[in-house]
């Protein structure tokens, strides 16, 4: 039998730069084969999180793939036309809270960063088909002991997800130490700009940001969206990036808020956001 490959699932974030150089630093072995960053594409990231991995790829032994499943912010203010009835809708992506009652389904996750690094490393791994019995791929997430409920189990049974952090036990606290003490800028947080899972202290950071324009303007065209549909499959009700489900440029960020936003790691799909 092969050995499998080891491969890094890389975000921007600091726990998972943190697990992709203390691998380069031989901390957690086996070196790994590759590492693969899902690109959720331009304009949804802040500048810094690309400006980032690109420094990562300098400090890692190991080949850094980039993947990318078309552009989440595009495809999120796409009109579809269904082929069956002709009628016009906007397909779900994001988890926006709606006007009166719920948020959005959530496929964002899926759809842009683990159906491309699936992809990635099933071509990797050389395996072709839908059927794959035997265990062709390691897949480490950078998932921190104080994220344990993120941990989940790989459904696919030529892959089987490992945590190298939760193995140390180390915190995101932990990892910011190790990056200081071995001389590595802190990381930047990558997560989308326009995220609804955003807390108010992280909706804070990024009005100050040069994406909060943008931003505003993402909500607002999400919004126009709503009348232009006439299919089934529509959204019930104006969409917003806040659970105050007030317009984003209105809303007074209260940093210690701990009702109307939703908790973001709770509802994380297999720490793959790289947050």
């Amino acid at each position: 039998m092969v050995n499998p490959l080891q491969i890094i699932s890389l975000g921007a974030g600091v726990q998972s730069s943190t697990m992709a150089l203390m691998a380069a630093h031989g901390e957690i072995t086996p070196m790994p084969d590759a590492a693969i960053f899902a690109n959720v594409g331009d304009g949804c990231e802040p500048q810094e999180v690309y400006d980032w991995l690109e420094y990562l790829k300098t400090q890692l032994p190991f080949p850094v793939y980039t993947v990318s499943n078309q552009n989440l912010r595009e495809e999120q203010l796409k009109l579809r036309t269904s082929k069956k009835t002709g009628n016009v809708y906007a397909r779900t992506l994001i988890p926006a809270f709606i006007d009166g009652a719920g948020i959005l389904g959530r496929k964002c996750t899926a759809d842009h960063k683990v159906t491309p690094l699936r992809k990635k490393a099933r071509q990797l791994a050389g395996i072709h088909g839908r059927q794959c019995k035997e265990l062709k791929v390691i897949q480490w997430l950078g998932i921190s002991l104080d994220e344990i409920q993120r941990m989940k189990v790989s459904i696919e049974l030529w892959q089987e997800f490992r945590h190298p952090l939760i193995e140390l036990r180390m915190t995101r606290q932990d990892c910011l130490d190790w990056m200081k003490s071995h001389g590595y800028p802190a990381p930047p947080r990558s997560a989308c700009s326009f995220c609804p899972f955003h807390s108010d202290k992280e909706w804070m950071r990024v009005k100050a940001s040069p994406e909060w324009e943008s931003v505003i303007q993402f909500e607002r065209d999400l919004q126009a969206i709503v009348d232009k549909q006439t299919g089934t499959a529509r959204l019930s009700g104006l969409p917003y990036l806040h659970g105050s489900r007030k317009p984003i440029d209105e809303v007074i960020f209260k940093p210690n808020r701990r009702d109307e936003q939703r908790d973001m790691f709770a509802d994380e799909c297999a720490g793959m956001c790289g947050v």
